[in-house]
């Protein structure tokens, strides 16, 4: 069935304290979705993130991120004041996130939540926790060593905690009690707001296209807690990480530090880890995207310690062995492969075996530097189109520093007379396409600049900031998703 949706991630919307949130607003934004015609929300990892702010980079692949919690609903309930949420520092511009501030102020009035709250009969809390035993026992006491550590990697931990041995389990479990409740509270408050919003959203007739990496953060509790499942060394050291190798786009390649898995250990348990995974994934999303799935064909492993990505080595992934794991236990979870780069013939023939459909983006078609099949009239139906995703440029940025050539081809092919129409344009493209599903960052539809990008690989300091500003997304703004989605059987 051919639909289209828009990108925006939880942390870009508006919201009364600092960040986006599962508050009021990202009911309004689901309102005008459904005013647009549209089918689909694309989010980004909904992850808690520590250093670099990334949602690639979270402290656990199953845990949410307590930013997300929406204060007002503690209002209501009594457990927060306004006066409270209001007396704190939340940075001084509403257009980008001061994760500082928000780190410092939202932990601070959580805290305050749970020190008022009566959880000894709450019977929802309970059920919750015995439910997600399998990883919130870990992750929550992870989260109390590391606060009481003052935020050191588990890397960093005296021997006995860093490799979990039985005495300091139980000491700590012990020590730190209250905080690992805490902790716990955290996520039970997460998940509720959040199936509430996605129950709406569905009611809505939206779908949440949600998105998984393909690797988890070093310092997080899963490769604390399941090390065997990695490429450590017998001192729990990390031998190898991943990483892209160098391109047109980087001249030393992408040099990530994610933990590499150990596949042979993932296939004796019938990649147990990696199902469970998946089927928490399957209850917060509705369709789920595998980000660099060119991982499960072949990865790159860099030895650990190097500062580049320049001198690391393919090796063999699971391959087809996984996706067939996934499809005897994840059968009718719709699955999008993340298929972006150079693409060998053995990455095509698991793609085309999976039957997932892969990603097109329209900024990489215009790119003379690389030959690619992102043209419109390349695609067949099985395929999602973007205009661009959370690493590229927005439409309007790219655009502007296209080089001569390439814009002379872009203006050609898809009609457009200057920059005054060439968001319109390249979006139309992506609708008239074949692809059954056209995916649209909301930032092309309102047709803003580089200062609304959200993410540029492998740099620090100034990403994942921008957000939606109240009242943006104009009735104008939504009639012509409409018109679209209309005339072109969306």
């Amino acid at each position: 069935m051919r639909a289209s949706g828009i990108l925006l991630p939880i942390a870009s919307l508006p919201s009364a304290y600092g960040i986006g949130c599962f508050s009021k607003e990202a009911y309004l934004f689901v309102d005008q979705l459904k005013k647009g015609n549209q089918k689909y929300w694309q989010i980004l990892p909904l992850g808690a993130t520590g250093y670099g702010d990334s949602p690639y980079q979270s402290f656990s692949t199953f845990a949410g991120n307590p930013y997300y919690i929406d204060l007002e609903q503690l209002i209501e309930e009594g457990l927060l004041t306004k006066e409270e949420c209001e007396a704190c520092d939340w940075g001084d511009n509403i257009r980008y996130v001061d994760y500082e501030k928000v780190y410092l102020s939202r932990y601070d009035l959580l805290r305050k939540a749970y020190d008022r709250v009566n959880l000894s009969n709450n019977r929802e809390y309970h059920k919750f926790k015995e439910e997600n035993t399998s990883w919130l026992d870990d992750y929550s006491l992870y989260m109390a060593i590391k606060v009481q550590k003052d935020g050191l990697s588990w890397q960093e931990w005296k021997e006995d905690i860093r490799i979990r041995s039985d005495e300091a389990m139980e000491y700590y479990q012990t020590e730190l009690a209250q905080d690992i409740e805490f902790y716990c509270y955290l996520q039970y408050l997460f998940f509720m707001q959040w199936a509430k919003l996605k129950s709406y959203a569905n009611d809505h007739q939206i779908q949440i296209i949600g998105d998984i990496p393909i690797y988890v953060a070093l310092d997080s509790a899963d490769a604390w807690a399941n090390s065997n499942l990695f490429m450590f060394d017998d001192n729990i050291r990390p031998t190898v990480v991943a990483g892209c190798p160098p391109d047109a786009f980087a001249a030393t390649g992408q040099l990530w530090g994610n933990p590499i898995y150990r596949w042979e250990e993932h296939k004796k348990s019938n990649y147990h880890w990696w199902i469970e995974r998946m089927k928490h994934c399957a209850k917060l999303y509705d369709v789920i995207r595998i980000d660099h799935f060119r991982g499960f064909d072949e990865y790159y492993a860099i030895p650990y310690g190097h500062i580049t990505a320049e001198y690391g080595e393919w090796k063999a992934g699971p391959g087809y062995d996984l996706i067939e794991a996934f499809n005897r236990e994840l059968e009718g979870v719709p699955i999008i492969a993340e298929d972006l780069g150079y693409l060998t013939d053995s990455v095509k023939e698991l793609l085309d075996k999976s039957g997932y459909p892969g990603m097109k983006v329209l900024q990489f078609a215009f790119d003379s530097r690389e030959k690619s099949n992102y043209l419109p009239h390349c695609y067949d139906k099985n395929c999602v189109v973007y205009t661009g995703t959370h690493d590229n440029d927005t439409l309007l940025g790219w655009y502007r520093i296209l080089i001569e050539e390439d814009k002379e081809y872009a203006n050609a092919y898809a009609d457009i007379k200057g920059e005054e129409d060439s968001c319109k344009k390249i979006i139309r493209l992506a609708y008239e396409s074949v692809a059954n599903l056209v995916i649209i960052p909301i930032q092309d539809f309102l047709e803003l600049g580089s200062e609304a990008r959200i993410n540029i690989p492998s740099t620090l300091g100034n990403n994942w900031k921008w957000r939606l500003l109240r009242k943006e997304i104009t009735d104008e703004c939504l009639d012509y998703m409409k018109e679209l989605t209309m005339l072109f059987e969306r």
